[in-house]
């Protein structure tokens, strides 16, 4: 995974453009079955519209002395994102506008876009700003922002059912590789590893798309097949560092996938569990109101809680190879314990009548015993959505104590097996 994020990491992606194919091609390469869609510019996507292509050949900034300060060759983010192409000389003053560092991280440059408003800009450390002399400065950025379309990867492992675990990470990031390049690499290692298992009981279906605009375009076009099949689903996001275990549930946080994640995690050193009201990533998009897919995100140290987030510091020394294999473990556990957990629903409606089954006490007395108050807690939460474990970690009991009265009230035919589906 390592070795994969260093070939990509050199290459300047964005919410389209060349560098999101090249990179596409690459895991291609790991995944022979990626399909590569293209969504031309202006096509509607729900409420948004799939913008213009961006793609930059280079840009550079010299300064009074005709001295190179900066240059795109050194680092792609040194150019704002979705930066409109610029030949122009002028002032200090006229040029600080579109100059962009950060005071707190002194020693780092900030990764900074305009996807929607163009303008250009360059981005560099505090250190070397305050070293700005007056003088005319020549800026070249030599981009083009025009009609084009949408790039976005998609791969589908059969199961044995068409019920779906969806997976999502983003392509859309220059050099950056905890928040980039983490998120495809675990994803490409996951996809190869369920590839390779003998037996699959879900579908399942990868999605490596630009955050945002990408994932709003894959649902607009993908909408009612994602409400029908998908019973699980994960982003895969900040997830190579050697830092927290994070986990951040779906909307309502009430999902089968929602225990799982939340209990995985907290097997891990340094867990962390945010709430959905901490959102940043692509699980904005696919646990909207009305898309409601069944979908938590899986991360290390979550997007914006270290420094060198969103900076050129986000580089191949933050992510390990430890890290990488500790973020492909984490999401590998949730899909184990989500392959091996049933699900049951009660076959009457309301509560059942224990006593004619042999189930209950013969006399009523002040107090019910243990075994029959479990089989009424059994009973209360087989919905469809809660496992043995579920039920045994709301009831404070061994899961192989609960099996057993779910073995026992299936004998009786108060409860049948059924897919652990999200209602919509």
């Amino acid at each position: 995974m390592h070795e994969l994020a260093t070939r990509l990491f050199p290459i300047c992606r964005s919410l389209t453009g060349d560098g999101v194919r090249q990179t596409l091609a690459i895991l291609g390469e790991y995944l022979p079955g990626l399909v590569i869609h293209e969504v031309p510019s202006g096509t509607a996507a729900l409420d948004w519209t799939v913008p213009d292509e961006w793609n930059i050949r280079g840009a550079y900034l010299e300064g009074p002395d005709g001295e190179r300060i900066i240059d795109f060759a050194d680092c792609n983010v040194h150019v704002v994102g979705y930066s409109t192409p610029v030949d122009v000389r002028l002032s200090l003053a006229d040029l600080e506008p579109h100059l962009h560092s950060d005071a707190e991280h002194r020693g780092a440059i900030p990764y900074v876009t305009s996807y929607y408003n163009r303008t250009w800009g360059f981005c560099l450390t505090q250190d070397q700003r305050e070293t700005l002399i007056d003088g005319e400065y020549h800026a070249v950025i030599d981009s083009r922002l025009e009609p084009g379309s949408l790039t976005y990867g998609e791969l589908v492992i059969p199961g044995e059912t068409t019920d779906e675990v969806f997976v999502t990470t983003y392509v859309c990031h220059p050099s950056l590789a905890n928040n980039e390049l983490s998120g495809p690499v675990v994803a490409t290692a996951l996809a190869m590893w369920i590839a390779a298992q003998p037996r699959r009981r879900f579908t399942y279906r990868f999605v490596f798309a630009p955050e945002t605009i990408g994932a709003i375009t894959y649902i607009s076009r993908n909408l009612e097949h994602l409400r029908q099949h998908v019973v699980a689903g994960f982003n895969l996001t900040c997830i190579g560092d050697d830092g927290d275990y994070s986990f951040m549930p779906s909307r309502l946080g009430n999902t089968p996938i929602d225990r799982i994640g939340q209990r995985i995690v907290a097997t891990r050193p340094q867990p962390v569990t945010y709430s959905y009201l901490d959102r940043g990533s692509d699980e904005r998009q696919y646990c909207m109101p009305g898309i409601d897919l069944p979908l938590i995100s899986l991360m290390r140290t979550k997007y914006g809680s270290y420094p060198e987030y969103h900076t050129s510091l986000d580089d191949l020394t933050l992510v390990s190879p430890t890290g990488l294999q500790g973020g492909l473990d984490l999401a590998r556990d949730c899909i184990t314990e989500f392959e091996g957990s049933d699900y049951y629903r009660t076959t009457v409606i309301g509560e059942p009548q224990l006593g004619p089954r042999g189930l209950y006490h013969a006399m009523h007395a002040r107090t019910v015993a243990d075994v029959i108050l479990l089989r009424t807690h059994v009973l209360a939460y087989s919905d469809g959505q809660h496992s043995a474990a579920d039920i045994a970690e709301l009831v404070g009991l061994p899961t192989a104590e609960v099996q057993e009265i779910i073995d026992e009230l299936v004998e009786h035919d108060l409860l049948e097996l059924t897919a652990p589906r999200k209602e919509h």
